[in-house]
């Protein structure tokens, strides 16, 4: 067992040879040489366990092209931030439960996806920088937002993780609606009529799968929805509801339902996109109509 130990240039080589051989994630630091040498492997690389980086150990990693788990560090010096924006492919920095605003300036410039999954909060200004950043940017740490941050947040162009914030005010849910692209806002367990009318202008996947139910006029807002819909909390929808959900266009997840009529059922069969259920929690009349309309 070599967990807790070094990964040493031999161990990088091997992994090079065969990438099977070895689990990269269990060591805790790197040698330089071995920086160097897995800087030129291609695809993902696992290094979660790396609890320290040297500036140099980040200049030498920030050269691999491809998926970087580097979720094990929780501090990064502003020459790493610098250096690993240069990286291109997913960058995992989970770790991280804090940033400067230097540091989100550096890693706006990052390409390819970043993870920062343990920040809980961010700055107005660092919001600003961070919507510059490209591939996708997932925040689920977050519990909460500014207005200004929101608003920040609303121009970034690609998938948006904002799945730890529990709540949602009407300004901020107008705000990020306005975001074209794939929004988990997983973490919210009621919204606001307002709040959903807002959303169900929003164009891209929206996934509000923390939703334990729906009203019938907040069904109604969502059937203006253009993108694929997450609801797998709801464990039942009225028949008005279910009409509703059958009319926005793009697929949706209603994996929580227990219970659905045969008149809802019937009304979601005519719904234009897939629609995603666990047939074995419906009853078996419903989940034979939904069969049969192909979903």
């Amino acid at each position: 067992d070599v967990s807790g130990s070094v990964l040493t240039v031999e161990i990088a080589k091997q992994y090079l040879a065969d990438a099977d051989s070895v689990d990269t994630k269990q060591f805790t630091s790197i040698e330089d040489a071995a920086a160097e040498a897995l800087s030129k492997h291609e695809g993902g690389l696992n290094l979660d366990g790396l609890t320290s980086l040297s500036d140099s150990q980040a200049e030498a990693l920030a050269k691999h092209k491809g998926d970087l788990g580097l979720a094990g560090l929780t501090e990064l010096s502003e020459a790493a931030a610098e250096a690993l924006a240069r990286h291109e492919g997913y960058l995992y920095l989970h770790g991280l439960t804090s940033l400067s605003d230097s540091q989100a300036a550096f890693l706006s410039n990052h390409d390819g996806g970043l993870g920062l999954g343990g920040l809980t909060s961010l700055s107005d200004s660092q919001a600003a920088f961070l919507l510059k950043q490209e591939g996708g940017l997932g925040l689920p740490g977050l519990t909460s937002l500014s207005d200004v941050a929101a608003e920040a947040l609303s121009k970034y162009e690609g998938f948006l993780n904002l799945g730890g914030l529990t709540s949602l005010s009407d300004l901020q849910a107008e705000a990020l609606a306005r975001h074209e692209g794939e929004i988990w806002l997983y973490g919210l367990t009621s919204l606001s009529d307002v709040a959903v009318e807002a959303l169900g202008n929003h164009k891209g996947y929206l996934g509000l799968g923390g939703l334990k139910s729906l009203s019938e006029s907040q069904a109604a807002f969502l059937s203006k929805h253009e993108g694929g819909l997450g609801l797998g909390g709801l464990t039942s929808l009225s028949d008005v509801a279910a009409d509703a959900l059958s009319k926005p266009e793009g697929d949706l997840w209603l994996n929580g339902l227990t219970s659905l009529s045969d008149s809802a059922a019937e009304a979601l069969g005519n719904h234009k996109g897939k629609i995603y259920v666990e047939h074995s929690k419906l009853p078996p009349s419903a989940s034979k109509i939904l069969k049969d309309a192909g979903h």
